[in-house]
């Protein structure tokens, strides 16, 4: 019997579950004592385990793209899937391409030198017409170079032709006639310094014709050629043509591109003796047209020696695939 409710022969622990062990792995229990399945209760469906209803989640955090959607096509020209890679070897390494083939579509560059290669070929005719319409478009200013090229050549020879007897050799003739030969040199000079200045497209004027700069050089140029054609001359004249042909071009060169004596003598041999057939044309054409010229009182000069000589340096120019202007 039990006093208060306290039995002093009951076990305090009866009852209580021992202390379970935090670090203890759980107990599973032994095969075949799983719970029975959960059976819906009569008269309802099947209930679903309390928790969230499907669908409508909210969207994770980020931008991301909707699933199943139209994506953009990749930037870039990417090589299609798949395929065959190349085989391992021993490839040069980028950067080493071949160098561009030579020539191209590009121009040839000027020759620089006389004879075969040059430019346009030379047409007699076009040299010829060239001549008259430059000298048309200037004819006062030529022909009044020339007439005062004739009176200061008259000049020099009636001072000193008067001061010596004919026939007599004295000191003053022979100044006479060295002062008359430069002078005579440095005229076809100017000669040659307006036809530059017309097949360069500028008029020339009086003033124009004496732009000389290298005076000895022209000179010289013209006192080796003198005594050269001379002594041919002399000898059995067909040398002595065949050295003023050959050393027609040299004043050309001196003046226009500024060379030495034998620097031009040279040029002009090479320009002319390469050149043989088409210049031995002009030639004897403008020979024939100074003919016409002489035949007609003289006065016939005044135009066909200018042509003359401005078709002769359209030549030049033309040979050497220098600049021609247009006419």
């Amino acid at each position: 019997m039990t006093t208060g409710g306290y039995d002093p022969n009951k076990n305090p622990d009866e009852g209580k579950q021992p202390p379970q062990d935090p670090y203890s792995r759980p107990q599973t229990p032994p095969p075949g004592s799983y719970p029975p399945p959960v059976t819906p209760p009569p008269g309802g469906g099947f209930q679903p385990p309390a928790g969230p209803p499907p669908g409508n989640y909210p969207p994770p955090p980020g931008n991301y793209p909707p699933p199943g959607g139209n994506y953009p096509p990749p930037q870039g020209n990417y090589p299609p899937p798949g395929g065959n890679p190349p085989p391992p070897g021993n490839y040069p390494p980028p950067g080493g391409y071949p160098p561009p083939p030579q020539g191209g579509n590009f121009p040839p560059p000027p020759a620089n030198n006389y004879g075969a290669g040059f430019g346009p070929q030379l047409s007699v005719g076009a040299a010829l017409t060239y001549g008259w319409e430059r000298f048309k478009n200037n004819a006062l200013v030529w022909i009044g170079v020339t007439l005062a090229a004739v009176v200061i050549s008259g000049l020099i020879q009636l001072v000193f032709g008067s001061a010596s007897s004919p026939g007599e050799i004295s000191a003053l003739a022979l100044i006479g006639s060295l002062v008359s030969a430069i002078v005579g040199f440095l005229i076809q000079a100017a000669f040659i310094r307006g036809a530059l200045h017309e097949v360069d497209g500028n008029k020339p004027v009086f003033g124009s014709f004496v732009q000389l700069t290298n005076v000895g050089a022209i000179v010289l140029a013209s006192v080796i050629i003198s005594i050269a054609s001379g002594i041919g001359l002399v000898l059995c004249v067909i040398p002595g043509l065949v050295v003023i042909f050959l050393t027609y071009y040299t004043l050309t060169f001196v003046v226009d591109q500024n060379q030495d004596a034998i620097s031009g003598i040279k040029s002009s041999f090479a320009l002319t003796s390469k050149n043989v057939g088409p210049l031995l044309l002009l030639a004897l054409a403008l020979i024939g047209i100074n003919i016409v010229g002489a035949i007609l009182l003289l006065v016939g000069l005044l135009v066909t020696l200018p042509i003359s000589l401005i078709a002769s340096t359209y030549a030049y120019r033309v040979l050497t695939g220098r600049f021609v202007a247009a006419i």
